[in-house]
């Protein structure tokens, strides 16, 4: 019975050679087919072969494996292992389609899945790529089951969450074929939680290019069309573009895309929009109509639009002027009993005008073009494009009305056919620019229709009590500042000698006038005298202009725009200002009685009339200066020198009489009044606040303008700009907040000056916006403590405001130079009033002189500054600043006691100090401080401690008996304290440099992620691994890695 084990054991090791060899055979065919693609459909015959020599005995899988495995070790990916893996992959999705039906292909799913869960990165990565060839290559009749299909989907689910980028590449690709076809939408709701989560630029076009056609991944698309990194905009644009029909689309999101795509600033995504556009909605589902294009695009609400799409399609040259098609077409000829021709007129659609305003534009273009070139060149190529300008003249003729009279008879039958061709008139009134008024009748015609035009009543509707209610902005001719430039336009085209635009507008408006002056006029009377009033000074280039024309300058603002102004109707009050402000941009010195109505409008008007006012105020404020304004009411010009504050000023309580106040004054105490109404539809234009923060945020960008603003007003100026941006009640103003950001972001990198500004501002800033100290109101819990909130979001804000470089003509100069070429010199001192070192002083002496600190919000106070000075950093050139804060250190840290943690940090800092003061047993003199604090504005200096030890973190108190849940604390030993310094001291030489602090709302999403990895890099230096934890990560991480970094 002994002897009965001998056969099997000599079966096993035949058995085992036999897999060896098939392994050194499939080894071989890999192996050559790392050279080229071109050897694999041989190789994969020769494999399929070898697999069915071998079938019966099932041992090609695990030899098919063992051969594999080296693949998985690879560290660097390369063009030769990644065509292995093709080659693989091809294999194994052929294989479910053959005769042998023996297992393989769920056989080596799961190896790939218990490869795709090791803890080695190149296994993980090589089993997904694999795992995703497979799938993507696999046909539909292939017979797998569904259980190893849900095994495949499980485990790729987990890989979407990889940590390395590469991996989740793959994981998506590969699971992106189930998406369509699954019930319950959860690979779906995994892409979109991944894809707002994702940081990583190839992932998220690849969950962009997976994710299936329908109404839940719709808006995620389109949101990708303003993602950071081009090639992800691009692949939103293809994905839509492929899966979803034009018919899917609503039309606002129509007219987002293609307003997004075609003014994008990358080409490749303006070339994908442009294909989508006319490959896709133009050809296939508009059959080349491009009228039926624009009704999809509703071009009366989106106008740009319309001419945007317009124009890249004639650039294309995929729209081109058909055979029969003009304007002309639209009258027709019909013959009367009397056999007289009688002309009637075909009315057009709106997307027919813009359709022929924007042909005939790019037709005079055009000609103009080749003309200007005919011009600049000589011989054969000038005939050409003579020719060439010759043949664009005559079809841009062929298309137009034939006469004057024939284009003034279509705009007139447009205009009575009521408000819905308001429109189409428009369009066809800007196509007057291209004719012919050279003619002295064709001027007749049109002077004629133009004085209809002009004199034509406002729009209005009648509500249910009988009161009329105008149509429009208001304030414009035709209630609509469009339609007015058009007929300006055509105005300026027809009366084109010198003074006769004037001198014919000039004529109308004394012609309304008359009822206004003699005071018969009603409200809608007013406003048509005004609107026409404001479109004669908007295109008059000066005053003179009107001296000795039927109405003058001092009629038209003694007996027409102050009167008007003083109306009770408030749409009538608002073109009155607004014709005010253009009146005086036009003088060369405001008129007192202007801008002392200006001032009453705004301190006592209506909102809507305070925010007219106040933006004719803000003009002319930047047009002519605050001085001159000031001057015109009687201010003296030494009020405003040396001023460092604002005059207090309650513009609820200011008297009419009262003159003695700056218009500035005036201006900034509007941000002070919390009761301002606006309404939140819109673009929010038409309110105090944006009007007033756009303003002030000029005058600082443009401050070497108005030497007459003292420089001690500008942090002033930007510290309410900052609350104004963070206050609560402005978060829904997106024009506001939108402007502020973009002169946030800009502001302090334009000059030294600003810079100091912003480092002034901060405390100016924090004491108006921390609540209960310093007057400012407290309240309740909750609302102390949201605005605390806010108060510390400002102060980081303005941190990484002063930590912004500074934009000079050098720095655009390297950026355009290579690495090599590059100066090696360092880059030049940046003084320390205007850098952090200044802003940690600043913030010391604040907390050293702060009178309300011992009270609760008081010391909340200090603590804020102090967590804020703790971030700032010191440069070792500045040796004076260093040795400065030195001694101010532990005042901070004596202020802020109760907090154990910043007192921890302070103590961090004050080491960090040390090691940058190249002296650090000499003093600073205190005539030297004090040199630093009149540098940096500070009156209230205070006396440096020429010992600067910040005091250790309070013992506990002691208890008789230790409370219960509560571990037993060591008293600390001297041995414990030198370590602790001695850990403190060696941290702060390690720590270059405090991490900058988060990203805020206005700073772009990639300093925001730089942030965050520098805090996880030095979270992850900081603990120092085992012995055991460095081998088992010595295993899995590698500098060699293809996907070892996860790039964004």
């Amino acid at each position: 019975m002994s002897p009965a084990p001998a056969p099997a054991a000599a079966g096993a090791g035949a058995g085992a050679d036999e897999t060896r060899r098939l392994a050194g055979e499939v080894a071989r065919v890999f192996d050559e087919c790392r050279a080229s693609l071109a050897v694999h459909p041989r190789k994969l015959r020769e494999l399929a072969a070898l697999r069915s020599s071998s079938a019966s005995g099932g041992r090609f899988l695990p030899a098919f494996c063992t051969a594999l495995t080296p693949l998985f070790q690879i560290l660097r990916s390369s063009p030769a292992s990644d065509r292995v893996a093709r080659f693989v992959a091809a294999f194994a999705s052929a294989s479910a389609s053959g005769e042998g039906g023996d297992g393989f292909l769920e056989g080596f799913l799961r190896f790939l899945l218990v490869a795709s869960a090791a803890a080695h990165r190149p296994a993980r990565f090589r089993s997904c790529q694999i795992i995703s060839e497979i799938i993507m290559q696999l046909p539909d009749d292939a017979e797998v089951s569904d259980e190893i299909w849900d095994e495949v989907i499980e485990g790729m689910k987990v890989r979407v969450q990889d940590k390395i980028h590469a991996i989740r590449v793959f994981a998506v690709r590969a699971v992106s074929r189930f998406a369509i076809d699954e019930d319950d939408g959860g690979i779906i709701d995994i892409f979109l939680e991944a894809l707002e989560k994702e940081q990583n630029t190839e992932v998220r076009k690849m969950i962009i290019l997976s994710l299936p056609a329908s109404n839940a991944t719709l808006e995620a698309i389109i949101e990708s069309t303003m993602d950071v990194n081009e090639s992800v905009r691009r692949a939103a644009y293809s994905v839509l573009s492929t899966k979803f029909p034009l018919q899917s689309l609503s039309i606002k999101q129509r007219t987002t895309l293609l307003h997004r795509g075609l003014s994008d600033r990358s080409v490749p995504v303006n070339d994908e929009c442009l294909k989508m556009l006319k490959d896709e909605w133009l050809v296939k589902h508009c059959a080349g109509d491009v009228i039926a294009l624009l009704r999809l695009l509703d071009v009366e609400t989106y106008e740009s639009v319309g001419e945007s799409v317009m124009g890249v399609l004639l650039k294309d040259g995929a729209v081109r002027v058909q055979d029969g098609h003009t304007i002309r077409q639209y009258f027709t000829t019909n013959l009367e009993a009397d056999a007289e021709q009688v002309s009637s007129i075909k009315l057009m659609d709106a997307e027919v005008a813009l359709y022929w305003k924007v042909m005939c534009r790019h037709l005079q273009a055009e000609a103009q073009v080749k003309g200007s070139e005919a011009a600049t060149t000589t011989g054969t190529e000038a005939a050409v494009y003579a020719s060439e300008a010759s043949d664009k003249n005559d079809l841009l003729e062929g298309v137009l009305p034939s006469t004057v009279a024939e284009y003034v008879d279509l705009v007139k039958a447009h205009l009575s056919a009521g408000p819905n061709y308001h429109f189409a008139s428009r369009q066809l009134l800007l196509l007057g620019g291209m004719l012919d008024f050279s003619d002295s009748m064709n001027r007749k015609v049109a002077g004629s229709f133009l004085y209809e035009l002009l004199i034509r009543p406002l729009e209005h509707e009648v509500d249910e009590d009988g009161n009329q209610i105008a149509i429009g902005d208001g304030v414009s001719l035709g209630g609509d500042r469009e339609w007015a430039k058009a007929v300006s336009e055509l105005a300026k085209k027809v009366h084109a000698s010198v003074g006769e635009f004037e001198m014919v507008t000039a004529i109308v408006v004394e012609e309304l006038a008359r009822p206004c002056r003699e005071r018969t006029a009603d409200f809608m009377q007013w406003m048509h005298c005004l609107a026409v009033t404001g479109l004669l000074l908007e295109n008059t280039s000066t005053l003179r202009s009107l001296e000795g024309k039927a109405i003058e300058p001092p009629e038209l603002l003694q007996s027409l725009l102050l009167p008007a102004a003083k109306q009770n109707h408030v749409d009538v009050q608002r073109a009155a200002l607004r014709c005010l402000c253009l009146f005086g941009l036009l003088q060369n010195k405001p008129d007192t009685e202007l801008v002392k109505q200006l001032r009453l409008s705004f301190i006592n008007g209506p909102d809507l009339v305070s925010a007219m006012a106040s933006k004719a105020l803000i003009d002319l404020l930047t047009w002519h200066g605050p001085q001159v304004l000031d001057q015109a009411i009687g201010i003296e010009p030494d009020a405003n020198d040396e001023k460092t504050q604002f005059a207090p000023v309650d513009i609820s309580d200011l008297n009419d009489d009262d003159l003695n106040v700056g218009v500035l004054s005036i201006l900034f105490s509007g941000f002070h009044k919390d009761d301002w109404e606006f309404s939140l539809e819109g673009d929010n234009h038409d309110n105090v606040p944006t009007i007033l923060g756009e303003g002030f945020a000029k005058v600082l960008l443009l401050s070497e303008n108005y030497a007459s603003i003292s420089s001690d007003l500008h942090p002033v100026i930007l510290a309410q700009l900052v609350r104004l941006y963070f206050l609560e009640g402005t978060k829904e103003l997106g024009r506001l907040k939108q402007c502020l950001s973009v002169f946030f972001l800009h502001y302090p990198s334009l000059s030294d000056k600003h810079k100091r500004c912003v480092s002034s501002a901060f405390v100016t800033l924090m004491r108006a916006m921390w609540p209960g100290i310093y007057g400012n109101a407290g309240g309740s819990g909750p609302v102390v403590s949201k605005r605390r909130k806010y108060a510390i979001q400002a102060a980081r804000f303005m941190v990484q405001m002063v930590q912004t470089p500074l934009f000079s003509a050098e720095s655009t100069d390297q950026a355009t130079m290579s690495p090599e070429s590059l100066p090696s010199s360092p880059s030049p001192s940046v003084d320390f009033d205007i850098s952090e070192e200044g802003l940690a002083i600043r913030i010391a002496v604040e907390v050293a002189n702060c009178q309300e600190k011992k009270s609760a919000p008081g010391k909340a106070y200090a603590i804020a500054l102090c967590k804020v000075a703790v971030l700032l950093r010191f440069r070792q050139s500045e040796q004076k600043a260093i040795k400065c804060m030195r001694g101010l250190v532990s005042t901070l840290a004596a202020s802020t006691s109760s907090d154990k943690e910043l007192v921890k940090e302070l103590g961090q800092m004050a080491s960090r100090l040390k090691s940058l003061d190249e002296s650090p047993e000499e003093e600073l003199p205190q005539d030297q401080a004090e040199a630093i604090f009149e540098k940096l504005g500070l009156d209230g200096g205070i006396k440096l401690d020429a010992n600067p030890v910040v005091p250790p973190t309070p013992a506990p108190r002691s208890v008789r008996a230790a409370p219960a849940r509560r571990r037993a604390r060591r008293a600390p030993s001297s041995s414990d304290d030198s370590e602790a310094e001695a850990e403190a001291e060696a941290e702060s030489l390690n720590i270059t440099s405090v991490s900058r602090v988060p990203a805020t709302p206005s700073m772009t999403a990639a300093r925001a992620q730089r942030a965050s990895k520098t805090a996880a890099l030095s979270k992850f230096t900081a603990a120092a691994p085992s012995d055991s934890e460095q081998d088992e990560q010595s295993d899995v991480t590698t500098d060699e890695d293809p996907s070892d970094e996860d790039s964004s």
